[in-house]
């Protein structure tokens, strides 16, 4: 390993263990995120918790969970509105995402791939409460997520 590649993933392991904590006293109100698109079969605006598990992202909601391996995860990105490339996609979705852009939450999009097809599960979150989660998912995926707020 080289030297470069030591400093970045110390420098990742730190902000993870720095803002990973903060995600924990938070509310139920402000920690939720809200299933608004994708390929899975889910109700629209179901609300639940985002858990970083040891080889899996699980969204839960209510009794329902959906969950993707972290080697199976192809991109990830967390912007103020879904990305045209995602939206345009031809992909078999259950609910199509739609481009509406909000200041204060963002839209986190993950693609993974399954038995030869690739999936999508969007969340909406208040940008707040997605930071945290961002350092641990990066360490823990080893995929960067694209990330931008307007």
């Amino acid at each position: 390993m080289n030297k470069r590649k030591i400093v970045k993933t110390a420098a990742v392991m730190a902000a993870a263990l720095l803002l990973a904590p903060a995600a924990w006293p938070r509310s139920q109100e402000q920690s939720v995120f809200k299933y608004v698109a994708g390929t899975e079969s889910m109700p629209k605006g179901c609300q639940g918790k985002l858990e970083v598990a040891e080889s899996n992202l699980v969204f839960r909601c209510g009794d329902q969970s959906l969950t993707v391996p972290y080697k199976a995860i192809t991109e990830m990105e967390f912007q103020p509105r879904v990305s045209k490339k995602i939206r345009k996609m031809k992909l078999a979705w259950a609910l199509k995402p739609a481009s509406s852009h909000s200041k204060h939450q963002g839209f986190f999009s993950v693609l993974y791939s399954e038995k030869g097809q690739t999936h999508a599960i969007i969340l909406q979150t208040r940008n707040d409460t997605m930071r945290p989660y961002m350092a641990e998912i990066d360490l823990k995926t080893g995929h960067p997520i694209e990330s931008r707020q307007d």
